[in-house]
């Protein structure tokens, strides 16, 4: 079967509306667009941006603003104790070494190791910080927990 031969399944075309073509066909007259108005105008002013309300204060700016709303700390880039089996054993896994295989895209951003699969190897992880089950499960495997205390912090090899 050729891609041309495809039957088009029933109701998915459809003939398109024809406006302005006389009052019996229920499109006549004003085409839908109803009487005056910004909408009922041709060309581009015809499109309204989100939220616009006609010049009424819009319902964004009228409600009250509550809370504090800062700019947030920075997202931890994450990494599952699973992810940490394809490292050789008693290998050291710092961000830098997360970073050339790719499961990292910024050194300089915090990363969390999380208890998610499980891990067969001695390993040692340094990482910004850790899920409880994640620095149990690379304890029970052998492997000892580091813990970065900043960003700017130079990892040794």
């Amino acid at each position: 079967m050729k891609l041309h031969e495809i039957p088009i399944p029933r109701g998915a075309r459809r003939k398109i509306k024809r406006v302005g073509r006389g009052s019996g066909s229920g499109h006549g007259k004003t085409s839908g667009k109803g009487h005056k108005g910004l909408k009922a105008r041709s060309g581009a002013p015809g499109k309204l941006r989100m939220g616009f309300e006609g010049g009424q204060m819009p319902l964004i700016r009228r409600i009250p603003k509550r809370g504090f709303r800062g700019r947030g700390k920075p997202a931890n880039q994450v990494i599952n104790v699973g992810d940490l089996n394809e490292f050789r054993k008693n290998e050291v896994i710092d961000p830098q070494r997360l970073k050339e295989l790719n499961h990292i895209k910024n050194v300089r951003t915090p990363v969390k190791i999380l208890g998610s699969g499980d891990i067969k190897k001695t390993l040692t992880v340094r990482a910004h910080s850790f899920s409880v089950s994640a620095a149990k499960k690379i304890q029970e495997a052998g492997g000892t927990v580091e813990v970065i205390k900043n960003l700017g912090e130079k990892i040794k090899d």
